[in-house]
């Protein structure tokens, strides 16, 4: 059937984002990367999602930081950095920055967050200096998949990765061993890393966590294809794609696609993407873990994990690594 959905006028595209988008839509199934997700538009709906009922996740991970961090944080003798990986918000990293010794000196006198989200990191450091003024912020704008380097300032310091969210979920179980294999070689010798998991569980909890009543995660699934619209050239009709969340038992994951709800041709730069009715683009992914399944994937990238923390339903754990020489 041929498209009838006109063809807008081209807005300059940004190389990058057109490369990116390009390489998983000329594949068969049709793919998105999940850190396209992460606009300023995209930010602001994932914060809303958190808000949400359904969504466990972000409550509990902070009850349980709430919890344990004077426990992490007596680990360290030396004044620290915390390095947190995705981090457009300090507001996770706060219950370690809070850490305080006998003296009132604080255990992390720095802080490296690390994040795509140039304009979020930005506001953060703003907010931060006005908040902690003694504590050093040094921002690196980077994908954290990628080869970062901590500024030299951290050298010598007691260091300690942070990534929280169960964002390691969002990486297929290789990528998930190279992201933690990387940092290890990235925090050095002796440091530590603290890991939101988000636990194996029935589905009837994880289906909705992923698609809401009120249709916010829908939305922030679609907005993907907003952003390309914006930002690479695009033409979808957003109306004419559908978001669906599925638990994959075989894989161990919740999937997030949108669904083609009929057949359709849309463009990205002037490139043609042809959709039949029904077909899907996979956005997303998020891994489930055992504690047992979480602690093999961490030996793999060269941690061991002496320590793990759960709350009391079993929702949610927390994993401290440590270098395994």
């Amino acid at each position: 059937m041929p498209d009838d959905y006109p063809v807008r006028p081209a807005q300059p595209a940004d190389p990058g984002l057109v490369r990116d988008a390009l390489a998983g839509l000329r594949a068969d199934p049709k793919w998105l990367p999940a850190k396209l997700f992460y606009d300023e538009e995209g930010c602001g709906l994932f914060y809303k999602i958190t808000e949400l009922p359904e969504y466990y996740l972000t409550r509990t991970e902070l009850g349980l930081l709430r919890a344990i961090a004077p426990a992490i944080a007596a680990q360290f003798g030396a004044p620290a950095a915390l390095i947190e990986y995705g981090a457009s918000d300090e507001t996770k990293a706060g219950f370690l920055l809070d850490q305080v010794r006998a003296d009132r000196t604080p255990v992390f006198a720095a802080y490296v967050p690390v994040d795509v989200a140039a304009t979020a990191l930005r506001a953060m450091r703003a907010r931060l200096a006005r908040r902690r003024p003694a504590l050093r912020v040094w921002p690196i704008v980077a994908d954290f998949l990628g080869p970062v380097r901590l500024p030299h300032e951290t050298e010598g310091m007691a260091r300690l990765g942070f990534f929280p969210g169960s964002t390691i979920g969002n990486l297929d179980p290789d990528q998930a061993v190279d992201f933690l294999a990387g940092a290890r070689r990235m925090l050095g010798q002796g440091a530590r890393m603290l890991v939101g998991a988000d636990v194996k569980k029935d589905p009837a909890i994880l289906i909705p966590a992923y698609d809401d009543a009120a249709g916010v995660t829908a939305a922030f699934n679609r907005n993907i294809l907003a952003r390309l619209n914006r930002e690479a050239g695009a033409d979808f009709d957003l109306s004419s794609f559908e978001h669906r969340a599925l638990w994959n038992d075989a894989a161990g994951r919740i999937e997030m696609h949108l669904v083609s709800r009929r057949a359709q041709v849309a463009h990205v730069d002037g490139e043609p993407i042809h959709f039949a009715a029904g077909e899907t683009i996979h956005t997303e992914n998020s891994y489930k873990y055992t504690q047992d399944g979480f602690r093999a994937l961490a030996g793999a990238a060269g941690w061991h994990s002496p320590q793990m923390w759960t709350d009391r339903d079993g929702l949610f754990s927390l994993h401290l690594l440590e270098d395994g020489g």
